[in-house]
């Protein structure tokens, strides 16, 4: 057996999350699987660190596949590709240690979460940015954002059905970019995320900008791990899955992700590597 880290693009809209599911319901999952199926003629499983909802988007989404059959890298983009639908595709390949967990070894994620502030709607971003008519205090968005760094219980934004056992969560990065105005951007890093938890924050970004939760009151609002002090929950088309860092293979979350997560920070801020960059 040989595994392969897959990175994967793909437009959510007509996708009901990445989670394969009964037959029937179109997903990123079982479209990777069906497609490695037909073309190597091997059942596989398809895994990945974060299970999307219906509608989000995923710009590098981490996939693994364990099988028997394995081509050289670049062969596997090019071959798996042409088996796959329009929406979804391989953008990068590599093969990894059999010890390697897709999921126990990430140590940080990256969300992206696009927002059309404007009157007039855009075509063009409607499958992928959530389209606000309002006028958007944008000082008061960064006021808000800046209150949701750091290290905080998020219970407050986490959808009803969340099993996570804690909701105590790190971010390090919430930023509001508004240079391509009327279009917006907000990212946002962190060690984990909950349910539905960037859309949460996001909706209650939105509402600082529009008045509706003074910006500062946030702190007191999420400190009371009520959802309904909180913002709205924004749209699934709004929000991407930009990228999942991940340490040497073997490296499990739990005991060593604030050392990862530490030395990740330390040499983003002395330049040795960018956002995206894994640390190795």
């Amino acid at each position: 057996m040989r595994q392969m880290l897959l990175r994967v693009e793909f437009d959510g809209a007509d996708f009901a999350g990445f989670q394969p599911q009964q037959a029937g319901v179109r997903t990123v999952g079982g479209c990777l699987q069906d497609a490695w199926q037909r073309w190597l003629g091997e059942k596989v499983v398809a895994r990945t660190s974060s299970r999307t909802d219906a509608g989000v988007h995923g710009r590098r989404m981490p996939v693994l596949i364990r099988a028997e059959r394995m081509v050289p890298p670049r062969a596997l983009v090019l071959g798996f590709n042409s088996h796959l639908p329009v929406d979804v595709a391989i953008t990068d390949a590599r093969e990894v240690p059999l010890d390697f967990d897709v999921r126990s070894d990430a140590f940080a994620k990256r969300y992206v979460y696009r927002v059309w502030a404007s009157q007039a709607r855009s075509p063009l971003s409607r499958r992928r940015a959530w389209h606000v008519t309002r006028r958007l205090d944008l000082a008061a968005m960064d006021a808000a954002a800046a209150h949701l760094k750091g290290e905080h219980d998020f219970s407050a934004m986490r959808a009803a059905g969340c099993t996570a056992q804690t909701a105590v969560r790190l971010l390090w990065r919430v930023d509001v970019d508004s240079s391509a105005s009327p279009l917006i951007v907000v990212t946002v890093e962190g060690n984990a995320f909950l349910r539905n938890m960037v859309r949460i924050l996001a909706g209650t970004l939105i509402d600082a900008g529009t008045g509706r939760i003074p910006a500062d009151e946030v702190p007191t609002r999420l400190a009371s791990g009520r959802r309904d002090q909180v913002g709205q929950t924004a749209p699934a088309w709004g929000l991407t899955l930009d990228e999942v860092f991940f340490g040497p293979a073997g490296a499990r979350w739990g005991h060593d992700h604030a050392l990862l997560t530490n030395r990740w920070q330390r040499h983003v801020a002395a330049g040795e590597l960018v956002p995206g960059d894994p640390l190795t």
